[in-house]
This record gives C-alpha cells, structure tokens and sequence, in this order.
C-alpha cells in the first residue's frame, strides 16, 4: 500500500493549529492513510498534546528519513523558533515569523522530494505582515517559494468544490483582473486536478460575474461576453466539458444536487460563502498549479478559542486525507 509522506506545517503558533494538528494525529486510522512529519516546535506540539489530553509523544527528528510514522508518535522536524512563554490567542510577531518558516521548509522538502505533499495549519495574515512577510496568505507564498506565476485556490466542501479566478483582491479589481486567459486557465487547473484524484470527465460550471450572469447584457457592462465566454469556450474547445456563464445565485445549489463536479467563480466571497456555509469545520483548502501539492484547512487561527483544546480537528483530517489522495506516488511504504 502507498502511504505517502505528508509534511505538516503547523502554522500560528499562538492559534489552534498546535491544537488541530495533535488531534488529528491522535487520530489512529491517520497513520494508515499517510506517513505525517510535522514542522514546527516541538515543545508548542506537546503543550496542546497537554491541552487536548491526547497522550501522544512528539518526538523530535532531522528530517522525514529519520521519522517513525507510527500512531501514539508525533515526529517533528523542530525548527526552534517559539518561546516557551508564548501565550495562546495573543497576535505575535515570532509566532507569524515561525509560520512562514514552517512553510518555508516544508516547500525545500517537498522540492527535494522529501515527502510527497504539504498540508498547512492556520496562519495569522497580521502576525505574518507583523514579521516581515508581506503576503495575503498562505496561497501568495507558496507560489513566491516556488517561482511559480500564477495558481488558483480551490476549496472542497462535502458535496462542492470551487476553485476562484481570483481571490484576495478588492471587487472593483477583481473584476478588471478577470479576462479570457485567467478563466480558461482557472478551469485548466481545476480540470486537471480532478482528473489526478479520479475524476474522470469533470463536469465544470464558470459563474457569472454579474447577478444573473448578466441576463443578457441587462446588468453590468457586458463582462460575461467579453471576459468570461471566450475563456469556457477555449477550455471546450480542447475536450473540456465547461459550461456557462451561469447565474451564481443558483449554480451552487445545482453543484451540492449533483449536477456538477467543479464550479468556477470569478472572485473570493462568490466562491468562498458557499462553501463555509456547508462545511466551515471540514471545507479544505488546495493550492492547485503549484509544483507540489498543498492542502490547507479551511478555517483561521481562532485566536478566541486558541489554548483551550477546543478545537475542531475535523478539516485538518479532511486536509491530509486530501493530501494523501493528490500526492505522487513516490515513497511506498
């Protein structure tokens, strides 16, 4: 059977995702999936094992090849960046410079061939800017760290996926951001991505940017025609079954019925709400175009809930899942 290593990064130290990680590694069921090695600290690590009560022992190795991958064992590579005073729910400056770090490593593992995928814990976008590192997110970095030009975010909900044209940008600019190009190539990404986790022939629905996708030239500028159909229509060009521009206000609802495998929306909350309405506590996040696969939960740090043991484990499970079911085939184990 293939267990492919999963380099897990542990991200704000200071948020739930110490807290996440443990429990989903307590997880015994986890360790016939993947072989997980976590970077980041191992001292923040046992404290939420303390916190959670889940009586794993982290232990503490120098790279993948030196892991045990074995249930009841957390193996971390220990970067040593956090404070054992570090308090819980409070915004830092080295906890958001030890998360971009994590990160850091975990993309030279993955590009070395070290472990076979990513899946990343939550980051703080203010501890991280507090740092230095002026990204919007986890997605901005991981194409800087890997020289890549441009990648796309899909989010996976039970019953829906999405993947954005674009994302953390203003409305106003997201909509001039938006032509042809960047909608064949966002449904290019997510093409091939379901088709390396098995899906076949996906069935892919592209939104509309305007309410009604325009209704005919009735709202917006006519951006749908201009912007929007030549990118579906290159994609089918090439064999890809795209279809649209199509009302958001329904195509959603007709993605969870079953009538599509993909849907394509053109910018952040017109993907984005769907999905944390139907599954906030199991959405994943998957950076698609990247040289190595990533996946992420889909949540933040919770700093309100940060340190109590808390937190819900369920998309960091969903997560790996993912990341075991996208990674190559490299390492058998």
């Amino acid at each position: 059977m293939n267990r492919p290593v999963i380099a897990i990064t542990m991200g704000d130290a200071a948020g739930i995702g110490p807290e996440v990680v443990v429990k989903a590694l307590a997880h015994r069921e986890t360790y016939d999936l993947l072989r997980p090695v976590v970077v980041g600290d191992a001292g923040r690590l046992r404290r939420a094992v303390e916190l959670t009560g889940t009586g794993l022992d982290v232990r503490e190795v120098a790279s993948p090849a030196d892991a045990a991958y074995t249930a009841g064992t957390v193996d971390c590579i220990d970067l040593g960046l956090i404070p054992a005073d570090l308090e819980f729910g409070k915004l830092s400056e080295v906890a958001g410079n030890a998360a971009f770090r994590y990160i850091e490593r975990a993309v030279e593992l993955a590009t070395t061939g070290d472990v076979d995928a990513i899946c990343t814990a939550p980051l703080n976008k203010e501890a991280l800017h507090a740092a230095g590192h002026r990204y919007p997110g986890h997605t901005e970095i991981l194409a800087a760290l890997t020289g890549t030009p441009e990648v796309s975010m899909m989010l996976s909900a039970p019953k829906l996926r999405v993947v954005h044209c674009t994302t953390h940008i203003g409305l106003v600019d997201a909509v001039e951001r938006i032509e042809p190009g960047l909608v064949e190539r966002t449904i290019r990404r997510g093409h091939e991505t379901l088709v390396r986790s098995g899906v076949e022939a996906p069935r892919i629905a592209v939104c509309g940017i305007n309410p009604h996708a325009g209704e005919n030239g009735l709202f917006g500028n006519g951006e749908e025609e201009t912007k929007v159909a030549p990118g579906i229509a290159a994609a089918r060009a090439d064999g890809i079954d795209a279809r649209g521009p199509l009302p958001a206000d329904t195509v959603f609802f007709r993605a969870v019925r079953g009538d599509f495998d993909l849907v394509v929306a053109m910018y952040h909350d017109q993907g984005h709400c769907p999905v944390k309405v139907l599954g906030l506590d199991s959405g994943v996040n998957i950076t698609v175009g990247l040289p190595v696969v990533r996946t992420s939960v889909d949540h933040g740090t919770a700093f309100d809930i940060a340190g109590t043991g808390d937190a819900d484990e369920r998309s960091m499970l969903e997560a790996l899942r993912q990341a075991a079911e996208l990674a190559p085939e490299r390492h058998a184990a």
